[in-house]
């Protein structure tokens, strides 16, 4: 999915939608040197995902091994 960041407010850019609504981001979730009208993609690290999900399945089987 791809966002501008339309301008900065406080600890929160307003980040126009594809459809053009307007959403407000934690400023803190924005890489520092973003500014006003840059372009912003996000996804979904399925590898990552999948590791971690590992990783905790791991976790809650030695914790409830009987």
């Amino acid at each position: 999915m791809n966002y501008t960041i339309d301008r900065f407010e406080g600890d929160f850019a307003v980040i126009e939608l594809e459809d053009g609504a307007h959403a407000d981001m934690p400023r803190a979730l924005i890489p520092p040197e973003a500014k006003e009208g840059d372009a912003l993609t996000i996804t979904v690290n399925v590898s990552l995902t999948e590791e971690r999900r590992k990783r905790i399945g791991r976790l809650m089987d030695d914790l409830f091994a009987d």
